[in-house]
């Protein structure tokens, strides 16, 4: 009788140790790759922007500030940052996370979808407050961020901060699943 096969490992580092962030990173990565054990730890990493990123650009920077941390501080064969923010758009005013992803030969950045905030709750970010301790406040809840989010909160549960993260995450991983069809641009 033949030995069953032990499934390959995959490491991941996370740039965070917010759990609904390390959950969201193992939870796509063990979708995309179910034949592998995969183990996931967060770990801090500073984004260098504001803990409340106000642009879209800040978010994206924050996120790959994070991924470069990780990369120079930790081994593992991904590296994972998802940075959450706002923005006014010409439609109003929208929470919205950055993804990258990198490994030793790419780097990837993805988003996850925008939601409408209210505007009383920009103004108040733009007065500089953090969407998730303003959102614990109008909501009575406590911790938020490391639950459902405003995600969570504004669509009354029906979706997450979590499973944005995981969506984002997934779609993000493209060029490392089909890497032939994206050349590695030299940084």
């Amino acid at each position: 009788m033949s030995q069953p096969q032990t499934n390959a490992a995959l490491h991941v580092v996370v740039g965070s140790k917010n759990p609904v962030k390390v959950n969201a990173a193992k939870n796509a990565i063990s979708m995309l790759y179910p034949d592998h054990q995969i183990t996931c730890e967060g770990m801090h990493a500073p984004s260098g922007v504001a803990e409340q990123p106000m642009t879209s650009e800040e978010t994206r920077i924050g996120a790959i500030n994070r991924v470069n941390h990780c990369q120079a501080n930790a081994k593992a064969d991904f590296y994972v940052a998802m940075e959450g923010g706002v923005d006014r758009f010409e439609y109003g005013p929208a929470t919205f996370a950055y993804i990258v992803i990198a490994n030793h030969e790419r780097e990837s950045i993805g988003r996850g979808a925008i939601m409408p905030i209210p505007e009383s709750v920009y103004q108040a970010l733009a007065a500089g407050e953090e969407l998730g301790p303003l959102m614990d406040t109008l909501f009575n809840t406590k911790n938020v961020k490391q639950k459902g989010g405003a995600i969570g909160l504004l669509t009354n549960g029906n979706a997450t901060r979590e499973g944005n993260y995981t969506h984002a995450m997934v779609l993000a991983m493209a060029p490392f699943l089909h890497p032939d069809l994206y050349p590695v641009n030299p940084k």
